[in-house]
């Protein structure tokens, strides 16, 4: 019996196949009718697919049965210390860290005493034209979660 692929190695198998047919992420997401964003952190391993988005893609991809029965696995969720040094994510980071007290206290002061969902989740990613260079913007949409004591 063979060992199942990890999660980042049927990422990786994604990413190449991805790239050598010259599809793009939205197509893919397209393919399994999935948002954008979440299929693609499916594909890179932190969501779980259903058997027939696994199998949808890896069709498209051409890739095998072991992708797929990857593709399926809960996964191990976050991200290991060497992707926060990449400057695109450190940015987030840097964004939450100046940022972030200010948003839980406009959050506190908007809904009460609780927290934004990260699991009852949204996200999604768009181009804004602007006059100074294109803007990057990027729309978290939890669920609030009171405390209930």
């Amino acid at each position: 019996m063979t060992p199942i692929l990890s999660k980042q190695a049927a990422a990786d198998l994604v990413v190449a196949a991805r790239i050598r047919r010259g599809l793009s992420w939205a197509k893919l997401a397209e393919e399994i009718d999935a948002p954008v964003v979440w299929a693609t952190a499916a594909l890179l391993g932190q969501h779980p697919m259903t058997k027939e988005q696994a199998t949808r893609v890896c069709a498209l991809l051409e890739l095998d049965a072991s992708v797929v029965e990857s593709l399926q696995l809960q996964p191990s969720r976050g991200t290991d210390p060497a992707p926060m040094a990449d400057p695109t994510i450190y940015r987030f980071t840097e964004a939450l860290a100046v940022y972030g007290p200010a948003l839980k206290a406009l959050i506190h002061e908007e809904f009460g005493d609780g927290i934004m969902s990260a699991i009852n989740f949204r996200v999604d990613i768009s181009r804004r034209p602007d006059p100074e260079g294109d803007r990057v913007v990027v729309t978290f949409d939890g669920k609030f979660l009171d405390y209930k004591w």
